[in-house]
């Protein structure tokens, strides 16, 4: 994939530590971080589904994960999930 690319991140609700159920982006920074390092433009959406990250790119679903599965904050070097993430833009057609 080119740099530059258009990466819509679609985000759920998820609980936090307060107990709440909402959209909160704070589990998608370090996620933020690499993909605007490696150049690429993010759009986010909320959806509906709980605790769901999807990536998409040219209208293709390339990514999905738990949203409490990824680090809370940080630049996501050391999140799995976010490398992986990474790697599937790199390889979207």
């Amino acid at each position: 994939m080119p740099e530059n690319a258009k990466v819509i991140i679609r985000y759920g609700p998820y609980k936090g530590s307060d107990g709440l159920v909402e959209h909160r982006t704070f589990r998608l920074e370090g996620m933020q971080a690499m993909l605007l390092a490696d150049g690429h433009q993010l759009v986010f959406e909320e959806i509906q589904d709980w605790n769901m990250v999807e990536l998409i790119v040219n209208g293709e679903n390339i990514f999905h994960c738990n949203i409490t599965d990824l680090d809370f904050g940080g630049d996501g070097q050391l999140d799995p999930l976010c490398e992986e993430a990474r790697q599937a833009v790199l390889n979207a057609y």
